[in-house]
């Protein structure tokens, strides 16, 4: 799947005699393209109100960039997938530097877990979660601002190609 990117679409009925200036419509849609997202603007336009592309217009169609790309955030995702038994809502939790990508982690995870295709699986909300308010352990372990990670396996390797030796009397000592 190629990157994912975030866009605002916003879109109406088209105006007729009944209805000079009729209702705006506006959706944040995570997809590839801007091809792609306008795509799934009309999905979920018919769902929600009697609009389709054939009866309305797209008014204008804007990528949304995040403010701060380099700071890691925790984002909780709301979403609802139809699996094979019926269709379920879920809440899942990622750590991500971008709402793209922890949308991105999110689609790969349902993939891997649960079988879901990008087509079946719809994001209802993602929020930017503070760290007291992370629900689900396997983020909570992360945010302790002491955690280490050690690499406890590591071979010196001599500085230069004629320090090294064939053969050597002792096994190499790596912790």
């Amino acid at each position: 799947m190629a990157r994912l990117n975030e866009y605002q679409v916003v879109g109406r009925k088209k105006p007729t005699d009944k209805e000079k200036v009729p209702k705006l419509y506006r959706m944040r849609l995570f997809a590839p393209n801007e091809v792609v997202a306008k795509s799934r603007y009309w999905y979920f336009i018919k769902k929600v109100s009697k609009v389709k592309k054939a009866s309305g217009e797209i008014v204008a169609v804007n990528r949304i960039y995040e403010k701060k790309p380099k700071t890691i955030k925790n984002f909780g995702i709301w979403l609802r997938y139809d699996s094979r038994s019926g269709t379920h809502n879920m809440y899942k939790e990622y750590r991500d530097l971008k709402r793209s990508d922890a949308v991105a982690s999110c689609y790969q995870d349902m993939a891997s877990k649960h079988r879901a295709r990008f087509s079946n699986i719809h994001i209802i909300k993602v929020a930017e979660v503070k760290s007291a308010d992370v629900r689900r352990p396997y983020i909570r372990q992360i945010l302790d601002p002491k955690i280490k990670f050690p690499l406890p396996h590591n071979a010196i390797r001599p500085l230069q190609k004629s320090f090294r030796k064939t053969f050597i009397a002792k096994r190499p000592s790596t912790f």
